[in-house]
């Protein structure tokens, strides 16, 4: 047969957005993997465990006559079929294991005997890539000029990045709006994925002369950032984005509310509004300590009577001054003591256009 077919060009892979066929077992996907990717394993979890254990006491020949007895006929077949609807859909993608050695090469071998198709692997497997991919950050974030887009909670942040091409939503990519109210209705990705996700941002986005990102913590969510993005962000300038208290209580009416509430129903036809209810007693309770216990019964009590209006007659009334107290009370002294200590990096402020209009000017 003609030679098997390897790529290294990694770049290309995530520039082009290709499709990758990942051959390892679930549980080693289920830890990590890059998007664009489908799982289709040569072996499941019992077979890998069952080879590994052959080839710690009899050796690699042993442990391949083992894999071909427990992956052979009617079994075989159908996970080669499952990879050749893969590659009919993505001629142009590409197969890995871990290490891009026997496994890659195994389905390689038999894709093409059963096909005549020569599809490549990715040349030291997954590994490779996740190698090449924390090397990108590191040296992006090193490289790049970035510019933070700091601002009160509820003032937009996250629409205005949304709205500019060379901008690095770190929320989207964390799922979560890095706050106690943060969480979404999906769960957060792996720390491993977030983390593969962004620096493929960064490739996609390294030819703008600035990269945006937003101020955050050390973590959004569970979510670490790394130490490149972190060390970054402290030394870049900073823009502050501006709002009206009652332009941020609408946007957060809007996020926190509007769009969970619906996101839950969604999700969950029956029960999704108790979710949603949960999910805001939940929030409230997370900060209840440096509300002060009377602050928390006071703001409990003004939810349960939001949540009840809401449920019975649509009626959001209710929200808007537990949102204010939230607003005004609590996330403003922490934003103002943070802001502060980063006075001397602030290069403008201004509302959501007057932003725009001076990055793009």
């Amino acid at each position: 047969m003609n030679q098997l077919k390897e790529i290294d060009n990694y770049s290309e892979i995530f520039r082009e957005n290709k499709s990758l066929l990942d051959i390892r077992a679930p549980i080693e996907y289920i830890k990590g993997s890059f998007p664009s990717t489908l799982n289709l394993p040569l072996m499941t979890d019992e077979e890998r465990h069952q080879i590994g254990l052959c080839y710690k006491e009899k050796g690699q020949e042993n442990a391949i006559k083992l894999g071909h007895e427990l992956v052979k006929d009617g079994l075989k077949e159908y996970r080669v079929s499952n990879w050749l609807d893969f590659i009919n859909n993505n001629p142009n993608g590409a197969l890995f294991c871990f290490r891009g050695g026997l496994r890659s090469k195994i389905a390689q071998e038999w894709i093409y005997e059963n096909s005549g198709i020569c599809y490549p692997r990715v040349k030291g497997g997954y590994k490779a890539l996740r190698s090449f991919l924390l090397n990108e950050t590191s040296r992006i974030s090193t490289s790049k000029e970035f510019i933070v887009i700091g601002g009160q909670t509820g003032c937009g942040k996250t629409l205005l990045l949304n709205t500019l091409n060379n901008s690095i939503d770190l929320e989207g990519l964390a799922n979560h709006r890095g706050s106690a109210f943060g969480n979404n209705v999906s769960p957060q990705p792996k720390q491993i994925n977030f983390e593969n996700n962004l620096a493929i941002n960064l490739i996609e986005k390294e030819s703008n002369p600035i990269l945006l990102i937003e101020d955050e913590g050390s973590n959004i969510g569970v979510i670490q950032l790394p130490e490149a993005i972190k060390s970054k962000s402290l030394q870049s300038n900073i823009i502050i984005l501006t709002a009206s208290l009652e332009e941020r209580i609408k946007i957060s009416i809007q996020a926190y509310v509007i769009d969970m509430a619906k996101n839950y129903c969604l999700i969950n036809s029956q029960d999704g509004f108790e979710k949603y209810s949960e999910y805001w007693i939940n929030s409230l309770y997370k900060i209840q300590k440096r509300l002060g216990g009377d602050r928390y019964k006071l703001l409990k009590k003004q939810l349960n009577i939001a949540l009840t209006n809401h449920k019975k007659n649509e009626d959001l009334a209710g929200y808007y001054p537990l949102i204010e107290a939230l607003l005004v009370d609590y996330y403003d002294p922490m934003y103002n003591y943070q802001i502060s200590k980063k006075k001397q990096r602030i290069i403008f402020q201004g509302s959501h256009q007057s932003v725009i209009d001076y990055l793009v000017n």
